[in-house]
């Protein structure tokens, strides 16, 4: 239910005044000086912590809360809003209310994830300058960086306004399997709020860093399973002491608490249908009153075994009121919500497959994310793997916390080791639309591998190469970084002409490319394109259909910069 509001010039002004993000110049540099935060930047809530003499601390909200909703809305009057107060007028002005923005982060408009965010989004979703998603808010097209910074620049506030000192440092947590471009997304929002982001952090290596901070763990093996308000990751680390290993790494950006809570408004639908023998045909405000009435249901029911709901005057058809009665047992619940859960553990089980694991070797099973609360995941868990939870880390909390442990170890210089895997695998594209892996998934970070092309003419000048990043085995189904112009090539026979391209992956999973030519020696003279249609990347590799990629990046500094950076042209 997408709903565009048409508003006057002044309005417009207004919105893009009221952003007030130092970062708007693209030659803005955050300061690298004073304390580092910790930062979780989730989908549903965001938390900001710092460590105190040795002390995680959490630092609470204006409103005095320990989260704050990630929400970004724009009042009547103009005033654009974030967290608590954003999150007061969901239902009454949900076509202003942008919510679950991280989903959009870094994704191309013309991919299936955004189609179906655009599906159930109560707000417009429009193409940004560069191809990405962007959302469209009184009547101003903002991108997902900037919509993410608002957010930040608020964390960034609170922080200051509790440490009493100017905070332009952070480390910002994001999913494991967050795409390249998601990741540099990430710290073009950083750079938007003010920040300098020290390092964008997986959410479940955070979750481990909070539950071993003091404990002097001694080879315990820990698996995380952070199932948040939209992503879920499942992740297996090796702990011993102060070094913290990850050994596999899996997830799904498409399943959270919003899911459970979508599952569960199909069901008051079929009731209200059953109940007064009418289709549900309610506006985007009726529905997002019963995406609110859900989360009461979702959430009463890890308490009692039946909830009895009453939601009044759901639609009004031919001036008569229809209400919303109904009963949802915890059974039923679980039947509602299964498939989801089943999803979930199919990524577990493919995470501890791949290191060789079974489930009976994990000493500790660590729960992150409010979507962990509800029975039935903690009973599936229980059963998956014949030991209950560890309760010692706040599943709202912990990732921030981890976050400020590592931003603390990086202020005093201790010796906190942490050892990650590239979570997505990287290739190149291939003739029929084949892909190949370069870089393989789970791969120990840092990482160097190369692919070697040569030239199929004789005299020929110039090579092309596409990279993606991905799982399937074509590039149909997988998501394009970048075109590669190899240029200036000697002129010699066929075959004879060959260009080395290295990818480094860092440990943080950033990735850098480089080129030589190998008779010589010499670096290759490089163009990144973007700019090119899909269909045209895939007539190149003779295939057919869309990749999820793409977009002209020459009016989006962020993206450029990514492009600079991947280079190693910073």
């Amino acid at each position: 239910m997408n709903t565009t509001t048409v508003s006057s010039a002044p309005a417009v002004r207004l919105v893009r005044h009221a952003l007030n993000l130092p970062g708007m110049d693209p030659a803005f540099t955050p300061k690298r000086e004073g304390p580092i935060v910790g930062i979780d930047l989730g989908t549903t809530n965001s938390c900001v912590a710092f460590v105190d003499k040795g002390k995680p601390v959490i630092i609470k909200s204006r409103d005095g809360y320990a989260t704050m909703p990630s929400i970004v809305a724009l009042a009547a009057d103009g005033r654009l809003m974030v967290g608590h107060a954003a999150a007061a007028q969901m239902v009454t002005n949900p076509a202003d209310t942008i919510h679950g923005g991280k989903r959009l982060v870094g994704r191309p408009f013309d991919s299936s994830v955004v189609a179906e965010v655009k599906a159930r989004a109560h707000y417009q979703i429009v193409a940004g300058p560069s191809g990405q998603a962007a959302v469209w808010l009184g009547g101003v097209g903002l991108t997902l960086e900037e919509v993410s910074a608002l957010i930040l620049k608020e964390m960034k506030d609170t922080a200051e306004a509790r440490l009493k000192t100017p905070v332009h440092r952070a480390i910002i947590t994001c999913p494991a399997f967050y795409s390249e471009h998601q990741r540099a997304a990430v710290r073009e929002a950083g750079r938007l709020a003010g920040l300098h982001v020290e390092r964008v952090l997986n959410e479940p290596t955070a979750a481990a860093l909070a539950f071993g901070y003091g404990k002097a763990l001694k080879k315990k093996k820990l698996a995380v399973f952070d199932l948040g308000g939209g992503t879920f990751d499942a992740t297996v680390l090796d702990v011993d002491g102060q070094t913290f290993e990850v050994k596999s790494t899996g997830g799904d950006t498409f399943l959270g608490g919003l899911d459970f809570d979508h599952a569960i408004v199909a069901f008051f639908i079929d009731t209200f249908n059953t109940q007064h023998g009418v289709a549900f045909q309610g506006d985007s405000v009726a529905l997002q009153r019963l995406v609110v009435e859900a989360e009461h249901a979702k959430r009463a029911l890890s308490e009692y075994t039946t909830y009895k709901g009453h939601v009044p005057h759901v639609i009004i058809k031919d001036g008569k009121p229809y209400d919303l009665n109904y009963e949802l047992t915890r059974e039923k619940l679980d039947a509602l919500v299964v498939p989801l859960v089943d999803r979930s553990l199919a990524v577990l089980d493919q995470v501890l497959k791949e290191p060789g694991l079974t489930p009976a070797d994990i000493d500790d099973v660590l729960l992150v994310g409010g979507a962990t609360r509800m029975l039935c995941v903690r009973e599936r868990l229980l059963a998956y793997f014949g030991k209950a939870p560890h309760k010692g880390v706040h599943p709202d909390e912990a990732v921030a916390v981890g976050a400020a442990i590592l931003a603390h170890a990086i202020e005093a210089r201790e010796g906190i080791r942490l050892i990650d895997v590239n979570p997505m695998s990287i290739g190149v594209g291939l003739p029929a639309g084949r892909y190949k892996k370069v870089v393989e998934r789970n791969t120990a970070l840092p990482v160097s591998k190369s692919y070697t092309l040569a030239t199929t003419k004789d005299k020929q000048t110039k090579l092309e190469l596409q990279i993606f990043q991905g799982e399937a085995d074509t590039t149909e189904k997988n998501e394009l970084l970048c075109n590669l112009g190899f240029d200036e090539l000697p002129k010699k026979p066929r075959g004879e002409v060959k260009v080395q391209v290295n990818f480094h992956v860092s440990d943080e999973a950033i990735l850098t490319l480089t080129a030589l030519e190998l008779t010589t020696g010499r670096e290759v003279k490089t163009t990144i394109a973007t700019k090119g249609t899909p269909a045209v990347v895939l007539r190149r590799l003779h295939t057919r259909g869309g990749v999820q990629g793409t977009g002209s990046a020459a009016n989006d500094g962020g993206f450029v910069a990514w492009l600079k950076r991947l280079f190693g042209r910073d």
